[in-house]
């Protein structure tokens, strides 16, 4: 099957760079979007103090749309993130205090402004918080408003809760109305902003489709849905996850030179995927890097890991962790930007094993897998291999004031004294 012409710079734009997994009602989007301005949010989960690499796509589908014209809205979660969604789910999620989302709010509000114009004109973005209005919903009028418009029947279908059940795990009747939570804010953006189109992942369909029908069937009036595909590496891992757990997009969570190597390990077969979706490079220039011949494709791979870490932490940090990563691997050096860990000088002149070092400074999950690096030749110590993690580092193995660990091809980190 062929896909539809889009005549809307937005949804051409959106297809050609391949953000576009389902579409509902695609022509009456399209002619929208060709007519006049669209506006549109996604939603975004207050759990964690910072979004992840995993979130980068729906910021970028907001940017995109930003890029063409239209309105973007930024819908946090104050009051869904109280429910707990369920999709993609095997258990419940900790319930966090009313305090813990506010602060998680506040500190995930300062990503948004890298990659989003904010302000009050009619294409600048908006940041909205649903606890705002369903906090304020009484228990029997929520029911009695919105409940004749779900049946149970249609809820138990969707991916979200049928794959919970079939995983037998236990889905709580507080997550079971997390989808209507979330069409109820559609509805409410709808009347009060103006907005039509819900965008998210394509696990989130089953619950945006609910959005649609409830404007459409209580309102009378257009609403759309637009998914991305699952984000997944060719190897099949999940976008945003790393050997050190999530790729956090929060500079005090995960440093930029962090940031800049984990863009600089994309699989070969990616770059021209990563730099479509997480760069605004253009077309024919993605073209030329990602068919790069052999080892020229690193290239390419230090172009995407430039231009991402650009994006949200600024040039200047950029620079700094490439020319971090150039002395660290092409010339053997060190620099003041790479990863850096704390060690009690008292400590070193004591003498610590080097599988402990490793397990702290972050370079392996455990002992074992620091021995096990170390047998295999992956593990070095001021740019030398070392196979013993038994071995004994102290005062001695200090060079220019921090002793050099390197684990695998990529990963450094500085131990200083202090």
């Amino acid at each position: 099957m062929s896909e539809p012409a889009f005549k809307s710079e937005f949804l051409k734009t959106m297809q050609a760079r391949g953000y576009i997994h389902q579409v509902s009602h695609p022509e009456e989007l399209d002619s929208a979007a060709a007519s006049g301005i669209v506006t549109a949010y996604v939603g975004f989960d207050a759990t964690a103090p910072s979004l992840h690499v995993g979130n980068l796509i729906s910021i970028m589908m907001l940017r995109r749309l930003q890029q063409a014209g239209h309105k973007p809205v930024v819908l946090m979660g104050g009051g869904t993130t109280k429910v707990g969604d369920p999709s993609g789910k095997d258990e419940s999620r900790k319930l966090l205090t009313e305090a813990d989302i506010a602060a998680n709010i506040a500190s995930i509000r300062t990503v948004f402004e890298k990659f989003l114009t904010f302000g009050d004109g009619p294409t600048d973005a908006v940041m909205v918080n649903n606890d705002d209005w369903l906090s304020k919903l009484g228990y029997i009028e929520f029911l009695r408003e919105y409940g004749p418009h779900f049946t149970v029947n249609r809820m138990l279908t969707f991916d979200s809760v049928k794959l919970r059940l079939e995983r037998e795990q236990p889905l709580t009747f507080l997550e079971f109305n997390y989808m209507l939570m979330q069409a109820v804010d559609f509805l409410h953006l709808n009347r009060t902003r103006g907005v039509q189109l819900q965008m998210g992942g394509s696990d989130q369909w089953g619950n945006i489709i609910n959005g649609v029908e409830l404007v459409r069937r209580m309102d009378q009036k257009s609403a759309f849905a637009l998914t991305t595909p699952l984000l997944t590496t060719s190897s099949g891992a999940k976008m945003g996850k790393s050997a050190a757990g999530a790729v956090w997009l929060n500079a005090d969570m995960r440093s930029p030179y962090d940031y800049w190597q984990f863009w600089r390990n994309t699989e070969d077969a990616d770059v021209g995927k990563f730099l479509r979706l997480f760069t605004d490079l253009p077309l024919d220039e993605v073209a030329r890097l990602e068919s790069l011949p052999g080892a020229e494709i690193n290239e390419a791979k230090k172009v995407l890991a430039n231009e991402a870490t650009r994006m949200l932490h600024g040039a200047a940090e950029a620079e700094k962790a490439a020319a971090a990563a150039q002395a660290a691997f092409e010339q053997g050096g060190l620099s003041a930007d790479l990863p850096t860990h704390e060690i009690a000088a008292a400590e070193l002149e004591t003498g610590v094993q080097l599988a402990d070092l490793v397990v702290a400074a972050g370079l392996a999950g455990s002992k074992g897998e620091a021995r096990r690096l170390a047998q295999g030749g992956g593990l070095r110590v001021n740019d030398a291999a070392e196979t013993d993690a038994n071995r004994t580092i102290a005062t001695a193995d200090l060079l220019d004031g921090v002793v050099k660990l390197g684990a695998g091809k990529k990963k450094i980190v500085l131990v200083k004294p202090v």
